[in-house]
């Protein structure tokens, strides 16, 4: 061993200490370093005497792969040393006890010391982070100003450049970030000289280019909401609506079908606390509307917004209820579940062609108590009866603003004139939906209206029109979530009680748009007919359909007619009189020409002329012909109907706006003239008492 190492030696190196040895206890602590290179110059010794080199071969430098070997024999030194009686080894020991506890206590200082270092590091990086933390504010709302100086509206010039140019996206997204952010502070970023109306016009332009809403629902939208909640509106109809499955009860558990379900591979969750029979799905492997399941009536494909007009029904045993528009079928076999198949269901549908869906559900889901007809709405008190129902569900036909995201069309195809036509037949639906119901029921008596819009017209204009011709009231919902309805917008006002009303939106519930409410019949009179005096009323503000109401029924088609035909035969009704040789209607004496009354002949001789009273009240006859008698002039032009009256046509409100800022601007010039005319003439007369 000693030639091998003799012949690999290179030159003179400083010898290095060799790596820590092994400890012989798990439970003995390593030795501090002194100790290592005492250890090393003891267990050198019998290394040396076993050895037959020279000590000139151990105190030459070796190489790294014979401290190896070094390494090996040392510990085999120790070994030798430690199993006999050693007094070297001995002396090892005691020494190595004293020095242990020498290195127990330099290890606690160095322990606070490093401690202490520590905390300190720890303070300066707080330190930093704060620093930083405030230069990245300072940056940012040196940002905010930066861009707040650089933005600012558009020229006419430009948006007529821009008009002509295809639109840039980017540039219009960008656009539209910067008016919200100027709306929501607006009076520390705004541009000098513009005013809120502007920033509104240009953002109502933006948004309608951006995501293709045609003038009239953007302007619209734009009044409804606040700019944030706008944007955040906009989004959700952006995205489409999670898929929920409503559980038929009368087949099955929720519990059970959703293990059903997920075992073949359908990701699901109970859709919320406020349902016990929805699950909202996430993800399917399978088809979710093909499922053996799905064939066999255990659920039904439903919107969660669709649950909402059923609960606030809340439907009993062994009532009688109607359903006015209940293609496909969703909410009629919902009502048929929670009444157990008890009862009577009469499910209407005016379109023939939605009928087969109808009874293909009411098939599937094993409904029993349901009866499908086929008639108009407005018809159905005729068909079913007055006064004869217990519950009534309206889901009336609507526009469908509240769900965007199903139907994109509604962007660009929704007018003003649509919305009026949806609203008035709302009414006309509303006001049979009331007459059907028994005010008398003891367990009923109630109608729950809803749509799927967010139009006010289509909702909070219709139920306060409800609460003006019938005998009801708004009662709660039963809904523990959504937002209360509008008692007020912009210049209309509604009844108070609207508050009971509940609005849905995507952005706040994540489920379509939608609109319920709920009314309690008290009486089964029609508290505003009145025969002496009917009430008129012209209803106006901004509902599109508001329409002139005569008394509190429409108006007959047929008697209109007749009143508007100018060659009628004689009757002996009340209200007529003959011109030129025929009869015509009394236009002051329409409902008089329809009721007959006794007649009577009285002759009376006036001024020496001889003239007959008529059989007709109010009426006299001169030279053989029928005239009003000018002293039963007000028992002739009493009607015990409403007169037509023309509906007053208010001026568009662009035209009103720019009549208000006109007037203002003519107030503002005369109080400058007078300013100007008072220090003229203070000045006047301080030149003249300077002169006197």
């Amino acid at each position: 061993m000693a030639a091998t190492a003799f012949g690999k030696k290179k030159g003179p190196k400083p010898r290095k200490p060799p790596p820590q040895k092994k400890q012989r206890n798990a439970s003995q602590k390593p030795p501090p370093k002194k100790m290592q290179s005492n250890e090393f110059f003891f267990t050198e010794n019998p290394i040396k005497d076993d050895l037959s080199d020279s000590d000139n071969s151990e105190e030459e430098p070796r190489e790294h792969d014979q401290l190896d070997e070094e390494e090996q024999g040392s510990d085999l030194g120790f070994e030798m040393s430690s199993d006999g009686d050693d007094p070297l080894a001995d002396d090892f020991l005691q020494g190595s006890d004293e020095e242990e506890k020498g290195s127990d206590l330099d290890s606690d200082s160095d322990g606070s010391d490093i401690e202490g270092k520590s905390r300190a590091i720890e303070e300066a990086k707080a330190r930093e982070e704060e620093e930083a933390e405030a230069d990245v504010e300072g940056e940012l709302q040196l940002n905010i100003k930066k861009e707040a100086a650089e933005f600012r509206l558009l020229t006419k010039e430009e948006l007529e450049e821009e008009a002509h140019r295809p639109p840039d996206l980017e540039n219009l997204r960008r656009r539209i970030k910067e008016i919200v952010r100027v709306l929501s502070n607006f009076k520390s970023l705004r541009q000098e000289g513009a005013t809120r109306k502007d920033y509104v016009q240009q953002l109502t332009m933006d948004l309608g280019s951006y995501y293709g809403y045609n003038d009239y629902l953007i302007g619209v939208l734009v009044e409804m909401f606040p700019v944030n909640e706008l944007m955040e509106l906009i989004e959700a109809f952006e995205k489409p609506r999670p898929i929920c499955l409503r559980t038929n009860t009368l087949k099955t558990r929720r519990r059970d079908l959703a293990g059903v379900l997920l075992n073949r591979g359908v990701n699901l969750d109970p859709l919320s606390k406020w349902s016990k029979v929805g699950l909202v799905v996430y993800d399917s492997q399978v088809p979710i509307g093909a499922t053996p399941e799905y064939m066999a009536g255990y659920y039904m494909l439903q919107s969660a917004s669709s649950f909402l007009p059923v609960m606030a029904l809340a439907p009993q045993e062994k009532e009688r209820i109607v359903d006015m528009a209940a293609a496909p079928g969703g909410k009629t076999t919902y009502i048929a579940a929670l009444m157990k198949n008890s009862g009577i269901i009469h499910a209407n549908e005016m379109k023939p062609s939605r009928l087969r869906s109808l009874t293909a559900n009411l098939h599937r889901l094993g409904v029993t108590n349901t009866i499908v007809c086929n008639y108009d709405g407005r018809e159905l008190p005729k068909a079913l009866g007055h006064n004869t129902a217990d519950r009534v569900l309206l889901d009336a036909p609507c526009s469908g603003t509240g769900v965007i995201s199903k139907d994109e069309s509604v962007k660009t195809s929704k007018t003003l004139n649509d919305i009026q036509k949806c609203s008035h037949l709302q009414k006309e639906l509303i006001l049979a939906a009331i007459d059907m119901v028994d005010a008398n029921s003891k367990s009923g008596g109630y109608i729950v209206y809803s749509t799927c819009s967010i139009m006010i017209p289509e909702n909070e204009g219709v139920i306060d029109y409800a609460l003006k011709k019938r005998d009801v009231k708004l009662v709660p919902c039963g809904l523990d979530f959504g937002r209360p309805g509008f008692v007020r917008f912009r210049e209309c006002r509604f009844h108070p009680s609207l508050e009971k009303t509940r609005r849905f939106y995507p952005h706040v519930h994540n489920m379509d748009g939608f609109f319920v409410a709920k009314l309690k019949k008290m009486s089964n009179s029609k508290p505003n007919q009145v025969a002496s005096e009917p009430s008129e009323t012209v209803e106006q503000g901004t509902e599109p359909s508001a329409t002139v109401e005569q008394g509190t029924e429409p108006i007959d088609n047929n008697r209109a007619r007749n009143a508007e035909g100018e060659s009628q035969q004689r009757s002996r009704k009340e209200g007529t009189i003959k011109e030129n040789g025929k009869l015509k209607i009394d236009p002051k004496n329409k409902k008089d020409a329809a009721t007959p009354s006794t007649t009577r002949k009285r002759v009376r001789n006036a001024e020496g002329e001889s003239q007959q009273h008529s059989r007709k009240k109010g009426t006299i006859k001169e030279n053989g012909k029928l005239k009003i008698d000018p002293k039963n002039k007000k028992d002739a032009a009493t009607p015990s109907t409403t007169r037509k009256r023309v509906k007053r046509k208010f001026p568009p409100k662009m035209e009103i706006s720019e009549a208000r800022e006109k007037k203002r601007q003519e107030l503002r010039e005369k109080k400058r003239r007078r300013l100007t005319e008072k220090r003229a003439t203070k000045a006047d007369l301080f030149v003249a008492n300077e002169v006197e």
